[in-house]
């Protein structure tokens, strides 16, 4: 298993990722991402934003990053953090605790940074999701009311009801 970042030529498998993750979401009635188009993508991937786990020449795992997440987290924003977006999992591969990796990854990319924390949010009361979380170290902040969408992808314009988790470094 090998953490590192996409590169342009995985960007067919992260669309596949987005949509086995999508039909999950739709069939478990969670909130749904939306479709993300390829210029976002290839945007995060140039900016070294997009991460995956490889295993046995396979992209088993998939998340973006961000330094910065005003819109979520407001004043505890102060460029201090690891932000993690949208983990997706190949669905050959669920149930290997991946999460476990990326926050071994995500706490040495932050000490990396110089940044404090790694946070993350999810969309909606899942507590399905607040569980994994948790079970794998992040600390539930709780749920707050997302108040100006407009910059934020279409699903949380969707479902302002936010879920936040920290872990400090």
């Amino acid at each position: 298993m090998k953490i590192t970042n996409c590169t342009p030529k995985d960007l067919g498998a992260i669309q596949e990722l987005y949509t086995a993750a999508r039909n999950l979401q739709t069939e478990r009635a969670m909130v749904v991402w939306p479709a993300f188009d390829n210029d976002f993508l290839e945007n995060e991937i140039a900016e070294k934003r997009q991460w995956k786990i490889v295993s046995n020449g396979i992209i088993v795992c998939n998340w973006a990053v961000s330094y910065s997440d005003k819109a979520i987290w407001g004043e505890k924003d102060k460029e201090n953090s690891v932000f993690i977006h949208r983990i997706c999992t190949h669905p050959s591969y669920r149930g290997n605790r991946y999460i476990d990796a990326i926050i071994t990854w995500a706490k040495a990319h932050a000490v990396q940074q110089g940044r404090q924390y790694v946070r993350l949010d999810t969309l909606g009361n899942n507590q399905k999701l607040i569980r994994h979380y948790t079970t794998a170290g992040f600390i539930f902040l709780g749920m707050v009311m997302l108040t100006d969408t407009h910059q934020l992808p279409l699903h949380y314009q969707q479902e302002p009801h936010c879920c936040l988790f920290e872990i400090m470094v």
